[in-house]
């Protein structure tokens, strides 16, 4: 069965998603799509709270809405090209439909494009960074006087660890637990910490609260998330030196360990890991629990030293492959997956041949592939020369693909004949009559549906298997 290279490559985790809670009749309406990376998506979650304490209803469909709203995406031009022509189509819909209608942007490109967007292109009537969603409802008092709103003030320590998201077009299988915000690690390539600010973690006690409601509400597995989640610390500076002695000190493998502990039946995910900070606790604490899922995230970018120091990433090749023989020696049933930028500044043949080889020798059981794209206020932007070709960098990304679709393929080819615990997500996309699920090794499963539901645990002994998915029969 072949593949498109879309299942290889794609956005992380998604492209858009639309929500829907009950109606109000008295109230406004509220149309709100994410885009980009699972923190937007989380945020999301956060704002649809907010909101809903303002009297606001969602709805699937934009025309009908008082308020639009597009949680958006900076890191990759792409994607603001995306959010740029959905801001367009909504300024036709407003004419067309309810001139009335608000119009705001959240997230990264807030941050960045703020003036470009309200004043010099007129897209927008809202503007609102990531750490300003508290300010909502007083924003749009602004902009119901008839002025333009904005408010993309950087945080040091907002984590909205008060405020009970609303669950948001998922499955009602699965979600996120926010665990941190921002990044301190200034990769040369990356925006985040212009656009989302400083890293801070968040209380503990408030995640695992958190993971016991989701929970009760019937999730069974969650995923803790941060744009470098082996960072968290609570009450420890990055020194290792405790705060506050009053207080108890939490790692980040303390409190997979602590949401673990929540119940049995709960799954525990974990994106993203830095190379830098993955620890052997870590790995420890995915050994002793087995609803810690067999996955790690691992981003390398490239795989050679010099260009990784050109990233400014922090680590070389030798310490990437000793995380990962940590990975394969602590826990051997771990699959690994990875990000990989292809054509940055200056990356030579020989650079790329490193890359390739790494990814060779690991075998990942997935990737994230992108041609680099600059990006501004970064540090690339500044000292580095986006000098590769267009045409080199496709044909490097292209050969890349082809290893990868390889290497998935053998990841998935070992797991024919062995019965694997699959979690129930719901009907297949292309057939409703099979079901879907992952393994704790994240890969999914299509099989027969037997009158399973969501959220069940299934035996599922694998007999088939494509790059992309296994396929295999219920043991029942």
């Amino acid at each position: 069965m072949s593949i498109d290279t879309k299942d290889i490559v794609e956005e992380k985790p998604g492209n858009s998603t639309l929500v829907d809670l009950p109606s109000n009749p008295n109230g406004k309406k509220v149309y709100l799509e994410s885009y980009g990376c699972a923190m937007n998506f989380s945020d999301s979650e956060i704002v649809a709270s907010i909101l809903t304490k303002e009297g606001y209803a969602t709805t699937y469909k934009p025309q009908e809405a008082d308020l639009v709203l597009i949680n958006t995406c900076s890191i990759r031009d792409k994607a603001e090209q995306t959010v740029r022509n959905k801001l367009t189509q909504f300024k036709g819909m407003k004419r067309k439909f309810n001139p009335k209608m608000k119009v705001g942007i959240l997230g990264c490109m807030a941050e960045r494009l703020k003036t470009q967007l309200l004043e010099e292109e007129k897209l927008v009537d809202l503007v609102a960074g990531p750490d300003s969603y508290r300010a909502l409802p007083e924003l749009l008092k602004e902009i119901d006087s008839g002025q333009k709103a904005v408010n993309v003030l950087l945080s040091r320590d907002e984590t909205y660890a008060d405020i009970s998201p609303v669950k948001l077009g998922e499955n009602g299988v699965s979600s996120f637990i926010s665990i941190t915000r921002g990044c301190d690690n200034m990769c040369s390539f990356c925006v985040v910490p212009f656009t989302r600010g400083r890293e801070r973690s968040r209380n503990p006690e408030t995640i695992v609260q958190e993971a016991k409601e989701l929970f009760e509400m019937g999730f069974r597995e969650v995923t803790l998330l941060g744009q470098n989640v082996d960072s968290y610390r609570w009450n420890i500076t990055k020194k290792g030196e405790v705060k506050d002695d009053s207080l108890p000190t939490v790692s980040f493998a303390q409190l997979m360990m602590m949401v673990a502990e929540v119940n049995p039946l709960l799954r525990i995910r974990f994106s993203t890991s830095h190379p830098k900070d993955l620890s052997d606790e870590v790995l420890y604490a995915i050994k002793k629990y087995d609803n810690i899922c067999n996955y790690v995230h691992l981003p390398v970018q490239s795989g050679n030293s010099e260009m990784l120091k050109r990233m400014n990433r922090g680590y070389s090749r030798e310490w990437y492959l000793n995380r990962i023989n940590a990975i394969k020696t602590i826990t051997p049933e771990c699959t690994i997956s990875t990000d990989l930028i292809i054509g940055f500044c200056g990356e030579t043949e020989e650079e790329h041949q490193d890359t390739i080889s790494l990814v060779k020798e690991v075998e990942f059981s997935f990737a994230y592939m992108y041609k680099y794209s600059e990006r501004p206020k970064t540090l690339a932007e500044r000292k580095y020369e986006d000098d590769v070709p267009e045409k080199v960098k496709s044909d490097r990304l292209s050969e890349i693909i082809d290893i990868q679709r390889e290497n998935q393929r053998k990841t998935h080819d070992r797991f024919i004949g062995l019965t694997k615990e699959v979690l129930v997500e719901g009907p297949s996309k292309k057939n409703p009559d099979e079901l879907c699920g992952r393994i704790s090794e994240n890969t999914m499963v299509i099989f027969p549906n037997r009158d399973f539901k969501a959220g069940q645990y299934v035996d599922v002994k694998i007999t088939a298997a494509t790059s992309a998915t296994l396929r295999g029969e219920a043991i029942v």
